[in-house]
């Protein structure tokens, strides 16, 4: 995936040629020059464009810590009826905020200061990209008139270089924008904000302090809808990919199914479910996508996590002789230190945008959600393997019990956390001791889940 660095150098508009911004969040700004060729409507400012893009993508509200270089940013923000801006304790709980936001809502807002507010939401900004989330993180940047001119400003490193925070950005997120020319600031804010949607990954957007407020013609009353062009699927591949998956499941004896984490970035969850109904087959889920597939199916069997799997679910996948992946990550967590017994010859690989199948074809611009759906009409349906699970399976037929004295034991207190789940809970597993005891619970219909892995 390229990476996209937008960046302006001077101030067009007329602003303060001063070192620092603002003394309040709702401080005029006031300037000298000669005044733009074209009269903009008081309304007309950068602060009510970005506020009117995030409602636009489905951002109702938005994670902030207040600084004084984003202060004039955050009294547009709040001016918009349509945004709800919500103070958090420190720039770290906003960034994890918006992440968990994307996770439910598609996409997530953070608002925070220079550098030293910057740097410290870097790491939930970073996790948003290593779970592909849509996070758009934007920071109030120094006056537009201080860059260039050698100055130190507060809240930095000490060093007449404002540079140090898009650098750091620069490597976890998709597009970075550093806006302190109002010229061209409308095109950087909207290029920044539709990729941040199409790439569904975190952007960077850097806001000089002094420009939210300045009333400017390229920012118009009502912004012109985002012409996002949508990802499309190659047909003719498709078409092939679809033929040779279809032809190596159907002459499998007792084929299974397993979900990914990036059936949500692929946003295929659907569609994986609507193969699994057609198809018959054994449905398990990698740990990473607990609660990307639902576990009331009647084929579900449990998490395939190599050696400590769900009981039963490990012997039933490996022993397959045909087995589709959609959106696996194997990393050293999810494969147990890579010892999953799997063979690359049985196994179809799907990802957001690719099919490989066994050691044959790989195709290309294929989206997943696609592709599944065009394989559910063209495999036979083969309920083997889970008529072979069905027949192993052992239920636990001891109940667990503490009595009135006894120390609380773990599983009996999962037992308790398991009976309290419903349809309007949403579980969140931290790494460690509940990361691994979650794995077990059974995520009843409509129960939320979000595994957390550090």
């Amino acid at each position: 995936m390229d990476t996209g660095i937008g960046t302006l150098s001077s101030c067009k508009p007329p602003c303060n040629d001063v070192g620092s911004p603002p003394n309040g969040a709702a401080a005029a700004i006031q300037g000298s020059g000669p005044a733009p060729a074209v009269v903009a409507s008081p309304d007309s400012t950068m602060g009510r464009h970005i506020a009117h893009r995030l409602v636009q993508i489905g951002v109702t509200d938005v994670f902030a810590v207040p600084g004084d270089f984003n202060l004039t940013l955050l009294d547009h923000l709040i001016a918009e009826p349509g945004l709800n801006l919500v103070g958090c304790c420190n720039e770290l709980n906003a960034g994890y905020a918006a992440d968990g936001y994307a996770r439910a809502r598609g996409v997530g807002a953070c608002v925070v200061t220079f550098t030293v507010g910057g740097l410290s939401v870097l790491n939930a900004i970073a996790g948003a990209y290593s779970e592909n989330l849509p996070v758009v993180c934007i920071v109030g940047g120094p006056n537009s008139n201080d860059y260039g001119t050698n100055r130190v400003l507060h809240h930095t490193i000490g060093l007449p270089d404002f540079s140090q925070e898009l650098r750091c950005f620069q490597t976890v997120t998709c597009f970075q924008a550093v806006v302190n020319n109002l010229e061209d600031a409308h095109e950087l804010i909207d290029t920044a904000i539709s990729t941040a949607l199409k790439e569904s990954k975190p952007v960077y957007i850097s806001i000089s302090c002094n420009l939210p407020a300045i009333p400017h013609p390229t920012f118009s009353r009502e912004p012109v809808p985002f012409a996002l062009s949508p990802k499309l699927t190659n047909q003719m591949g498709l078409e092939a990919a679809v033929e040779a998956a279809a032809e190596f499941l159907n002459k499998a004896v007792k084929p299974v199914m397993v979900g990914g984490p990036k059936l949500r970035v692929a946003k295929a969850s659907e569609a994986f479910v609507e193969l699994a109904d057609a198809c018959g087959y054994a449905v398990a889920v990698m740990p990473s996508a607990k609660g990307q597939v639902p576990e009331h199916h009647p084929r579900f069997i449990g998490t395939y996590w190599g050696a400590v799997s769900t009981a039963f679910c490990a012997e039933i996948v490996e022993s397959a002789d045909a087995y589709l992946f959609a959106g696996p990550i194997f990393n050293d967590y999810s494969s147990v230190g890579y010892s999953l017994l799997l063979k690359k010859e049985k196994a179809i690989i799907l990802q957001p945008e690719r099919v490989v199948i066994g050691n044959g074809p790989a195709f290309g611009c294929i989206l997943m959600k696609d592709f599944l759906k065009a394989l559910s009409k063209r495999v036979k349906r083969n309920t083997t393997a889970y008529e072979n699970y069905h027949r192993i399976f052992v239920p636990d037929g001891h109940p667990l019990k503490c009595e009135p004295k006894e120390p609380l034991r773990v599983n009996v207190l999962f037992k308790h956390i398991q009976d309290m789940l419903s349809s309007e809970s949403a579980v969140i597993a931290e790494t460690g001791d509940s990361w691994f005891n979650c794995q077990k619970l059974k995520l009843p219909r409509g129960c939320g889940y979000v595994g957390v892995v550090a």
